[in-house]
């Protein structure tokens, strides 16, 4: 009788397609009118959906703007200290 191999693969967690959260944490310099403008430019939010995410940085101390592939997310967390935000990437 032959002997059957068994090939398993395994993924790690830091997998490229896993999804990360780009957050934003709130500060003490940037206005709130600022960073709604900001959130709408970057991420092509509503008025309201940017006003929404605004809101939640400054009450809670920061807000989850965006859930996706971890590339993108970088990039949006470097457009987001283009504009002097402090955001960071996490896992989702």
């Amino acid at each position: 009788m032959p002997l059957t191999t068994t090939e398993t693969r395994s993924r790690t967690e830091d997998a490229t397609d896993v999804p990360w959260n780009v957050v934003v944490h709130n500060d003490p310099v940037n206005l709130m009118s600022y960073v709604t403008r900001v959130f709408q430019k970057v991420f092509g939010y509503s008025q309201e959906r940017a006003e929404t995410h605004m809101r939640e940085v400054h009450e809670l101390g920061r807000s989850i703007v965006w859930t996706g592939l971890r590339e993108r997310a970088e990039a949006y967390v470097q457009q987001l200290h283009g504009y002097l935000l402090l955001a960071t990437v996490e896992k989702s």
